[in-house]
């Protein structure tokens, strides 16, 4: 018996799943969701933007292939009910997971972008993969909050979406320089990641549009 490689991307996809399973568990816990709404949001937390993608992209979405990803859920809906007196006394618990979730998913949209092969035989360029990199980030954001009946974090004032189109940036820069593929996943993700932390610690936002 043979055990089957595992790549770099396979690896943050699955933290990934788990940190952003965590965070949709967790918010889903404090509106008093029972056990399988909680799942239910943190799956959809998990899943949502990779699926935006490969939808867009036109590949079968990731998740039906292989059933790890729900498994993930479930493990991170046992973590939250183990350690739940833990988590709620964290209240920077949810930002902390949901960063790393939003800074692996970014990283692994855009690798994942990168190596599909369109019809005519050429990859997407790396403005779409950038783009694919925030929707795989900040899409399952969006679905959750709208789960939880909260307005969606990207549409307020707080840089959300936003750092995962700067990571992405810093990812084509290290390409360009023809960095190794590790070194650029890794500045690309540290960067989504000081990004939500200046952003929170400042209070760093676009300005409102205004209708007056």
């Amino acid at each position: 018996m043979t055990i089957p490689d595992i790549t770099l991307t396979q690896i943050f996809d699955f933290v990934g799943t788990v940190a952003f399973a965590i965070s949709g568990i967790r918010l889903a816990s404090a509106k008093k969701f029972d056990l399988f709404g909680a799942y239910v949001v943190g799956v959809t937390t998990a899943i949502g933007g990779g699926t935006m993608r490969d939808v867009m992209l036109g590949v079968s979405p990731f998740w039906l292939t292989n059933p790890f990803y729900l498994l993930c859920s479930a493990f991170a809906l046992a973590w939250v009910i183990i350690f739940r007196k833990l988590l709620v006394r964290q209240n920077n618990t949810w930002f902390l997971f949901d960063t790393i979730g939003l800074a692996l998913f970014t990283v692994t949209g855009i690798e994942k972008t990168l190596m599909i092969t369109m019809p005519s035989g050429e990859h997407f360029p790396f403005w779409a993969a950038i783009i694919m990199g925030t929707i795989t980030g900040a899409g399952g954001g969006v679905l959750r909050d709208v789960f939880i009946n909260e307005e969606p974090l990207i549409f307020r004032k707080e840089i959300y979406a936003l750092a995962c189109v700067i990571g992405g940036v810093a990812y084509y820069i290290c390409f360009i320089m023809q960095m190794p593929q590790l070194m650029c996943s890794i500045i690309c993700g540290l960067v989504v990641v000081a990004m939500r932390l200046l952003a929170v610690k400042y209070k760093l936002g676009l300005p409102i549009i205004r209708g007056e």
